[in-house]
């Protein structure tokens, strides 16, 4: 039976300044901070995760921030561009909304759907796009009603140095259907109601260079560990090399590059983002593994602190 990942899990990316990044996902585009932690491989850095009310798998950005990093440069082998999924209807306020703070917005069309195209601080591509598909939010923040809220993930564009190849994992090893082709992409599908639309761009791009304003890596739904290893072994059946699980507290992950150069992640749906926190408390501290617990202060000083908070339109 050919296995099929129910959609994107969640994306990661680097970016500068942290309360530049919260002022950005929190306080314009209403996101939740569910998760305040650091990244484990360079326990310096923050690692934020954003989302739904839950943090539920198709909701959830993640940033690795790092002020004064490099600049990163978006092409081939990354995410190009992050889709946000809102309620039908909504375009008209999102584009009044980022127009009050000043942020420049592109209307674009793709395969008979309309996006506001717009960057954030660090110049991560976003865009938003009307969906029928998926419950609406039960957050509200920054003055944003849950009836125009972001949703989750509408899904994300793919660019890669070998479309072709790409094109190939995203149908035969991680069982997406492909949909539709048109506007220079080729649009894949999975099941679940978010995070399910896959455009890849069908020309090849050449290579971009990670950095701030870039995406790190995708990762990919699994229902539970025992299914994670089976996607283990089909990815290594289908000639790639996955590292072996790594523990992530909040799910648990493997990674490969596959052959256009993009990272993929395939990450367990549990045990999500209420193990370590009360669900009313997401997000208020700083959250550390009991490896790193010992050494809680060090860490702490290390990093820049910031808030979540709203943010006041300029007047004039």
């Amino acid at each position: 039976m050919t296995m099929q990942t129910a959609g994107i899990h969640h994306i990661t990316a680097f970016v500068g300044d942290p309360q530049r990044n919260a002022d950005f996902y929190a306080g314009i585009l209403g996101l939740r901070l569910v998760k305040k932690t650091i990244n484990f491989d360079a326990p310096e850095v923050y690692h934020l995760y954003f989302g739904d009310e839950s943090g539920t798998p198709g909701t959830i950005i993640t940033f690795f921030p790092f002020a004064g990093g490099r600049k990163g440069r978006i092409g081939g082998g990354q995410v190009g561009v992050t889709t946000y999924a809102v309620p039908a209807g909504s375009l008209a306020f999102w584009e009044q909304r980022l127009a009050a703070y000043r942020i420049p917005v592109t209307k674009v069309s793709r395969i008979n759907e309309n996006y506001l195209s717009f960057a954030d601080y660090d110049g991560l591509r976003i865009e938003l796009v009307e969906r029928e598909q998926g419950a609406l939010s039960t957050w509200s923040f920054a003055g944003i009603p849950v009836e125009h809220a972001i949703k989750g993930f509408g899904g994300a564009v793919l660019y890669s140095t070998d479309p072709d190849k790409t094109a190939d994992t995203l149908s035969r090893t991680l069982g997406l259907t492909r949909i539709a082709e048109g506007d220079g992409y080729i649009r894949y599908q999975s099941t679940a109601d978010i995070g399910n639309i896959i455009d890849l761009r069908a020309e090849a791009m050449p290579h971009g260079a990670g950095g701030s304003g870039t995406v790190h890596h995708i990762a990919w739904r699994a229902v539970d560990d025992s299914q994670q290893l089976e996607w283990g072994r089909r990815v290594q059946s289908h000639g790639y090399q996955p590292t072996p699980v790594q523990d992530r507290q909040y799910f648990n992950a493997i990674y490969f590059r596959e052959e256009g150069g993009i990272l993929f992640e395939i990450a367990t749906d549990p045990p999500g983002f209420a193990r370590d926190e009360d669900p009313d408390k997401l997000g208020e501290k700083l959250m550390l593994p009991t490896w790193f617990e010992p050494h809680r202060a060090v860490i702490e000083e290390n990093l820049s602190p910031f808030t979540i908070r709203e943010i006041e339109v300029k007047q004039g």
